[in-house]
């Protein structure tokens, strides 16, 4: 093989949180996208499908018998860039400038010295 021919692809993924009544039918899930997490306790299953397929495997997976609710991962829509919301870095930045500590000079007595 030589390096011109070996180009990685990157698609766009996207979750998908499937809510299921039993996870006795998790093989049948398998066949919509990539499983990623199955949730034994609260019985849900993380799918990872391909963006441009997002809403025909929503479509599909929601008229399955055993599935309770599906919702898609809202992480791709949400803005990353925090840093107009909350303001400049700089105006979260703390002067160390050092502690302010005043030395006195105390004299220390022992009770043999106090009448």
């Amino acid at each position: 093989m030589s390096a011109e021919n070996t180009h990685l692809t990157i698609t766009k993924r996207r979750g998908i949180v499937v809510w299921v009544y039993s996870l006795r039918q998790l093989k049948s899930l398998k066949r919509y996208g990539l499983v990623h997490y199955v949730s034994k306790k609260s019985k849900y299953v993380y799918l990872y499908v391909d963006e441009e397929l997002v809403e025909p495997t929503i479509e599909k997976i929601s008229k399955l018998h055993f599935v309770r609710h599906v919702e898609p991962s809202y992480r791709p829509d949400v803005e990353m860039n925090f840093a107009e919301k909350i303001g400049t870095k700089r105006a979260y930045q703390v002067d160390d400038d050092g502690f302010e500590v005043e030395e006195l000079n105390t004299k220390i007595r022992l009770a043999e010295e106090v009448i």
